[in-house]
C-alpha cells in the first residue's frame, strides 16, 4: 500500500490578478478576440506586447489601457513574415526583459467555397496565416520562453479543429494543423517548464463573424446546444486560465469554448 502520509496538500493562495508580473505578448491584438484578450490580460496585471498589422488600433488600444502598474505596448507584426514576428519578440524581450506567454490569435476564415471550386491561392492564404503563422509565432516565441525559464504559450485553434465542416474546408484544415503543432510541441517541451495549448471557439462575436451573412450566424449559432453566440472576452476568459498557474498541469490540450457543438458530433 503506498503511504500518503508525506503527500501533505500545499497551502492555498489566491491571487487576485492572475498574470502578475507576467510579459504576454498577444497576435492578431487589434480586433475580436485578440483584442479582448489584451483588455482581459491587462486588467489581470500583466505586462502586455500587442501585436498586429493594424498599428494604429493597437497604439489606440494600449493608449487606453496602459497604466502606472502595468503597461501596454503596440508592435507592428505580420505573422506571415518571419522577419516581423522575430522583431515582435525581441522587442519584448528588449523592452521588459523576458518573456512569460504569449496568445497566437492572429487568423483568418475562410472563401466559404467548396473544396472542388476553391482558388489554390486562397487556400494558400488562409494555410500562411493561420497554420504557418502559429509556427513562425512559436518558433520565435519558445527560444524567449526558455531564457525566461518557462511559460505558457496558447494557440487559438477551432470547432474547425475537432470536427470537420463543409464548405470551409482550408480554414477546417488550418486549425488541425494548428492543433498538431500544439501537441508536438507540448512534448518537445515538456521537461523544460513551458506548456502549450490550443483553444478552440465556436461561434463567437467578432468583425469576421458580423460579415457573415444573417442567415449563416442564424444556422451556426443554432448548431450549439447551449444555443447563443460567445462573446469575445468567453475566449479571453479561457486563454487566461492557460496563460496562468490555474493551468499548471495542463499542457497538449485543445479546450473546446464552443457551447457544446462539439459533444454532439
Amino acid at each position: 500500500m503506498t503511504s500518503h502520509a508525506n503527500h501533505h496538500p500545499a497551502p492555498i493562495t489566491i491571487q487576485a490578478r492572475r498574470l502578475e508580473g507576467k510579459v504576454i505578448l498577444v497576435t492578431g491584438a487589434s480586433a475580436g478576440m485578440g483584442e479582448a484578450a489584451v483588455r482581459r490580460f491587462a486588467a489581470e496585471g500583466a505586462t502586455v506586447v500587442a501585436g498586429a498589422r493594424r498599428i494604429n488600433r493597437l497604439e489606440e488600444l494600449a493608449a487606453e489601457l496602459s497604466t502606472a502598474d502595468n503597461q501596454v505596448i503596440a508592435v507592428p507584426l505580420d505573422v506571415t513574415d518571419e522577419a516581423s514576428v522575430d522583431a515582435a519578440v525581441a522587442t519584448a524581450v528588449k523592452r521588459f526583459g523576458r518573456l512569460d506567454g504569449a496568445l497566437n490569435a492572429a487568423g483568418v476564415t475562410s472563401s466559404g467555397a467548396p473544396l472542388h471550386e476553391m482558388a489554390t491561392a486562397s487556400f494558400e492564404r488562409v494555410m500562411d496565416i493561420n497554420a504557418k503563422g502559429v509556427f513562425l509565432s512559436m518558433k520565435h516565441e519558445i527560444p524567449a520562453l526558455l531564457a525566461a525559464g518557462g511559460g505558457s504559450i496558447v494557440n487559438v485553434s477551432s470547432i474547425g479543429g475537432m470536427v470537420g465542416v463543409a464548405g470551409i474546408s482550408e480554414y477546417v484544415a488550418s486549425k488541425w494543423a494548428v492543433n498538431g503543432l500544439t501537441k508536438s510541441a507540448a512534448l518537445e517541451l515538456a521537461g523544460s517548464n513551458i506548456r502549450v495549448n490550443s483553444l478552440a471557439p465556436g461561434s463567437t462575436r467578432t468583425e469576421m463573424w458580423d460579415m457573415l451573412p444573417l442567415t449563416l450566424q442564424e444556422h451556426l449559432a443554432g448548431m450549439a446546444p447551449m444555443n447563443q453566440i460567445a462573446l469575445a472576452d468567453d475566449m479571453a476568459r479561457v486563454a487566461l486560465f492557460l496563460l496562468s498557474e490555474e493551468s499548471r498541469w495542463t499542457t497538449g490540450a485543445v479546450i473546446p469554448a464552443e457551447g457544446g457543438h462539439h459533444v454532439g458530433r
